[in-house]
């Protein structure tokens, strides 16, 4: 299990716009879409293989019921299939069911997405106010998945990403002593 740290895009980033298929409704999904109405934006880029992202596929999908009146919600993925599979859309679409995702999960065949958000990891998190200012990037909590010689015992609680939820629909800025997110790379292609 390879680790890479988020980029930690420079706060005040606007979210770039796309448009990708859903993979549950296979209709196209725009980040206008997801944010209308709503008092910011949360982009998650995961994928279905990852060990980090199975360590928190619970709690994100926790958070999406929790959140979802209140602030748009996406995950994408941006894996090259080819060299991963078991990343493809048909995969992407078990484990949306599996979790019963409340949010769309897009799948970004091109990567163009991701490299437009510079996400490195996942999971990669990119929280937006309703400027569509990017207000947090980084972990979702302290814990990591336990394997061999790394990882924790701390439970997954989704605590740093829920606080700047809070302090983005309340109007504020998150604190910003954030800390990178730590994930398996994103798949590119070759």
């Amino acid at each position: 299990m390879s680790r890479t740290q988020s980029a930690m895009v420079q706060l005040g980033t606007v979210a770039p716009p796309f448009e990708l298929p859903d993979v549950v409704t296979g209709k196209a999904v725009g980040r206008d879409d997801v944010a209308a109405g709503r008092k910011g934006l949360l982009v998650m880029f995961l994928c279905v293989h990852c060990p980090y992202v199975k360590h928190v596929e619970e709690e994100l999908a926790r958070i999406g019921r929790d959140y979802e009146d209140r602030l748009g919600i996406v995950a994408i993925s941006s894996n090259d299939v080819v060299a991963y599979p078991e990343d493809a859309p048909a995969e992407m679409k078990k484990q949306a069911e599996r979790l019963m995702f409340r949010f769309p999960y897009l799948y970004d065949e091109t990567q163009e997405v991701a490299r437009e958000y510079d996400a490195a990891c996942t999971p990669d998190i990119f929280l937006f106010d309703a400027e569509m200012k990017l207000a947090y990037r980084g972990q979702i909590d302290d814990s990591r998945p336990k394997r061999k010689d790394i990882g924790n015992d701390l439970p997954v609680d989704g605590r740093d990403l829920r606080a700047a939820i809070e302090a983005v629909l309340a109007g504020k800025r998150p604190g910003p002593d954030q800390k990178f997110a730590v994930g398996c790379s994103i798949k590119w292609k070759e």
